[in-house]
């Protein structure tokens, strides 16, 4: 996975060089600098997306947190963490998804529990991208685009639509860890203690069962995707290319679809820029202007991002230090 991530790193990074250079460089950066200061106002409004995802969370976490030890300040916390991890650190997109589960730890959150929720938010995601993306074909298709371009993403999406169902299915019938871990111990000679994998089995079949909570969960992740579109339809206006939401939303939703195809790509870097301009195009937006959307949106991420972890490891800092002194 770390070689895939690396690999994946230096393809976005070539992408991602090669849409620049065959871009207007002048006429993209005056496009951003266009936008002015009003830009700085997207930092904030991603507050919005982490609320919906944390609170989406906070339903799966319920039956093992009936305390409410994790209350929603902390999941935001932990969720702006997990962002972080997966958009700027080469962890292709799972460093958070294990991050998550330990700073669950600090609240007494039973590994096995955390890590089932963790996984449950993983088949979501896919299938509320999905969702998203299919929203997005079917309003692309009323637009006068050619229908060779939107017939592949078609394609692209019924090819995709077994992964999700498969993942549910295998998670949900069987014992899939307790056989992942006897395939390590087989082919690996690793001895790990079986009681791990029985609770980490127990625990995502019973978070199967609560369908309630999987669609209240999934309808907040939906939401949390969707207001992305803002983002690109206030970028788009600042840039002076208005556009209406319908057209923001399908350059947003096509952006998430590849990104998480693409989760071995760091920060996706390459793919969404790619994306932006192969649909902006079809949408009759400039490639400069959609890569300067796509720079605004990463200028968004680092800024997040790098706060979220510096807090991270500050508390890892602080945590270590009251473990050392009580050890002393």
């Amino acid at each position: 996975m770390k070689l895939a991530a690396y690999l994946g790193g230096l393809l976005g990074i070539a992408l991602f060089t090669a849409l620049v250079v065959h871009s207007d460089v002048s006429g993209m950066l005056q496009t951003a600098l266009r936008g002015g200061w009003p830009l700085l106002w997207l930092i904030p409004y991603r507050t919005v997306y982490f609320l919906l995802y944390a609170a989406g969370w906070h339903v799966l976490l319920r039956p093992y947190d009936p305390t409410r030890r994790a209350g929603m300040g902390y999941l935001l916390w932990v969720t702006t963490v997990r962002e972080a991890i997966d958009r700027l650190l080469p962890v292709a997109s799972v460093g958070g998804a294990v991050a998550g589960v330990r700073l669950l730890g600090w609240r007494a959150i039973p590994a096995p529990a955390a890590a089932a929720t963790v996984i449950m938010e993983i088949l979501l995601t896919m299938i509320a991208s999905w969702l998203f993306a299919v929203v997005g074909v079917a309003l692309l298709m009323g637009f006068d685009a050619a229908a060779a371009e939107y017939q592949r993403v078609i394609l692209a999406l019924l090819l995709s639509v077994p992964i999700p169902l498969i993942l549910a299915r295998m998670l949900g019938t069987g014992s899939l860890f307790a056989r992942v871990q006897s395939l390590i111990v087989r082919f690996a000679g690793v001895q790990v203690p079986p009681a791990g994998a029985l609770a980490l089995d127990s625990a995502v079949h019973s978070s199967l069962r609560r369908v309630n909570s999987l669609v209240a969960a999934g309808a907040l992740q939906f939401a949390a995707l969707v207001s992305g579109t803002v983002e690109i339809w206030f970028a788009l206006r600042l840039f002076g290319q208005p556009v209406g939401l319908a057209e923001a939303l399908i350059l947003e939703s096509m952006v998430q679809a590849f990104r998480h195809v693409a989760f071995v790509v760091p920060a996706s870097l390459g793919v969404q820029e790619t994306v932006l301009v192969v649909f902006g195009h079809i949408l009759g937006i400039g490639a400069e202007t959609t890569i300067a959307v796509s720079l605004v949106k990463r200028l968004r991420e680092v800024v997040y991002g790098i706060a979220s972890l510096v807090s991270w490891q500050w508390m890892e800092g602080r945590r270590l230090r009251t473990q050392v002194q009580n050890e002393s």
